[in-house]
């Protein structure tokens, strides 16, 4: 029994499933999650000494990559001072002001501590601020696991299968409405009926977590003319997107200026943080300022916030994102070449350093047309590629992400293994 396995059955013993967030178990793709030792670049160690490029990046907060210097060095720099107050300090007004540059709709912004956070909030004050209670979400974007946005969720919801989590109150439920995502007229539609009622549309503007679904042109516009219309937000939940598809996130690629932003993973550099901001009006309205109450303990805690900021700082460097997307374009393509050389049907794309695929002709434009997508194959390729030294999100309906430390030698290499490990599991 290797080590990994070991621990794998102690964890099972204390832990429900043997983890704790649940698509880490590899129940989507077979065989026993490793437990892993250290990390550092592009690379992740388990405990049996096995060494794996990462494609996984923590699920996309380490745009840097593992234990990046500059980062661990504000860590520690930051711990040795006291590593959480319940006070204010200088770096959470720092880093704010950093978001607010990067991304002009996020006039005033309010840390949390993680993405789930983030949209919990931004959804309550939308309902406070347009005095309405329903919410329009898209099937397969996932904004978290609170109980209104389990409905048609993507994520680790989709992997295990479940479109709605036991739990959630229906009368709750039915304040989620759902439209397929890239289906304008089916938005349209609910507008027409439910206008009146709406508080606001959340929505990943890239979908990455039914894998990679991109926009189509001026579906966001669209989005955005509607809200407009009928006295609805417009909540982007960047928490994947954001600082990750470009310098500003989304709203910069698409040029759509949402009324509130949600965000996450990278503007904690890896640390457990979270975010959501917008209007100066809207955000106003939120305690000490306003009647809308959020809280939280550890919110602006100084050595997430340290981390934070030289990540974003670090992205600043010349040619960074550029370099990001040539490496990712490069990748996703040298993933499509194989599979058409195989006979495999694929579907790919990319945004940024963001990127995904599925085994299914495409093009695949929402999360119906993702579940067709042939996730045994994915199975058989993910277990095949974990064994020759490549790590993938262990699902079929997952992003990849590519860092700052993956070298174009890395990027070589992960091709030609990928294409090996899908030779072989055609074959099977």
């Amino acid at each position: 029994m290797s080590r990994s396995e070991e621990l794998f059955a102690r964890a099972k013993a204390v832990l429900p499933g043997g983890v704790n967030s649940p698509v880490r178990a590899f129940r989507a793709v077979g065989g026993t999650p490793f437990f892993v030792a250290r990390a550092e670049g592009a690379r992740l160690t388990d405990v049996d000494g096995k060494s794996y490029l990462d494609y996984v990046c923590s699920w996309g907060p380490l745009i840097l990559g593992h234990a990046h210097p500059a980062v661990l060095e504000a860590i520690q720099a930051a711990a040795a001072k006291g590593w959480t107050y319940g006070a204010p300090c200088e770096t959470e007004v720092q880093l704010a002001e950093l978001v607010r540059q990067r991304m002009p709709s996020v006039e005033l912004v309010r840390f949390v501590n993680s993405g789930t956070e983030a949209t919990m909030a931004a959804v309550r004050l939308a309902r406070a601020a347009t005095r309405r209670s329903l919410i329009l979400k898209f099937e397969g974007c996932y904004h978290g696991h609170a109980d209104s946005f389990l409905v048609k969720a993507g994520s680790g919801v989709a992997t295990l299968g479940l479109p709605d989590s036991p739990g959630v109150p229906p009368g709750l439920a039915e304040l989620t409405a759902t439209v397929p995502f890239n289906d304008a007229a089916a938005v349209e539609d609910v507008f027409g009926r439910r206008g009146p009622e709406l508080a606001a549309v959340i929505v990943e503007p890239y979908m990455g977590n039914a894998g990679f679904i991109a926009p189509e042109q001026n579906f966001h516009a669209t989005l955005r003319s509607l809200c407009d219309r009928h006295g609805a937000l417009l909540i982007f939940d960047e928490v994947m997107t954001g600082f990750r598809v470009a310098a500003g996130g989304a709203q910069e690629r698409l040029g759509i200026r949402p009324d509130l932003t949600t965000l996450g993973k990278i503007i904690g550099g890896g640390m457990p943080v979270g975010a959501f901001g917008g209007r100066a009006d809207l955000m106003r309205l939120i305690a000490p300022d306003g009647p809308v109450y959020q809280a939280g303990t550890l919110s602006g805690n100084p050595v997430a916030m340290a981390a934070g900021l030289v990540t974003l700082r670090e992205t600043e460097r010349p040619g960074f994102y550029e370099t990001l997307e040539r490496r990712t374009a490069r990748l996703v393509a040298g993933i499509g070449d194989a599979a058409r050389r195989r006979g495999v049907s694929i579907a790919s794309g990319h945004a940024g350093s963001m990127w995904g695929l599925y085994f299914a002709p495409g093009p695949v434009r929402n999360f119906a047309q993702a579940k067709a997508a042939d996730t045994a194959l994915f199975a058989r390729w993910h277990r095949a590629a974990l064994a020759r030294g490549v790590f993938l999100a262990p699902s079929a309906f997952e992003a990849g992400f590519v860092s700052g430390a993956h070298t174009d030698a890395d990027i070589d290499f992960t091709i030609a293994q990928l294409d090996a490990a899908l030779a072989e599991a055609r074959a099977h």
